[in-house]
């Protein structure tokens, strides 16, 4: 079963994914799609509001905030990591728990990014925003960093992260029933 969207202007097929007996998920892959990235990143730079750094989370933010960066001119860019890696210093780290992810996670932050983002403006940004799990872990790595979370995105919202006020996104995700219809 499959949903198709247009996003930002791009038809895009979303595979449906049992969550469980009850609920599906529309399951938005924005890897390896060149023009669907631009598109969503242009789109959701003319909602930002002015920032310093884009922050996003391991993996599927990436693509995203790479091309986000790009297009504004910014020379950097933070990427939350969901192990620690050698070369990074003085790294902390927050628990999160993700709808698509089994299990609790962890995401870390460079101590030296952590420096960099001190006293800044820092726009979170990630693909799909779903319980919020995932932004709510970013924004407190930001905020342990001495970020100014000046705003939060996403290409999609889904359930009910699509009534909250503080988050800009560019379309709804609805939620599917086991048949692949859309919850009313």
């Amino acid at each position: 079963m499959k949903y198709t969207m247009n996003i930002a202007g791009v038809e895009h097929d979303l595979p449906l994914c049992k969550v469980n007996d009850d609920l599906y998920i529309g399951a938005f892959v924005i890897f390896g799609r060149v023009e669907l990235t631009e598109a969503c990143a242009c789109e959701l730079l003319k909602k930002a509001p002015e920032y310093d750094y884009i922050l996003t989370a391991e993996a599927k933010g990436i693509p995203l905030a790479y091309e986000m960066a790009k297009q504004h001119g910014d020379d950097f860019y933070f990427i939350a990591r969901k192990k620690p890696k050698l070369y990074m210093e003085r790294v902390f780290e927050v628990n999160v728990k993700s709808i698509t992810t089994e299990g609790e996670q962890k995401l870390y932050l460079d101590g030296v990014d952590a420096d960099k983002m001190k006293g800044k403006r820092v726009l979170l940004v990630d693909d799909v925003i779903s319980t919020g799990e995932s932004l709510a872990a970013i924004e407190q790595l930001a905020v342990e960093a001495g970020g100014v979370v000046c705003g939060k995105m996403a290409v999609l919202a889904e359930g009910d992260a699509q009534n909250r006020e503080d988050i800009i996104y560019l379309e709804k995700l609805p939620l599917f029933n086991s048949d692949g219809t859309v919850k009313k």
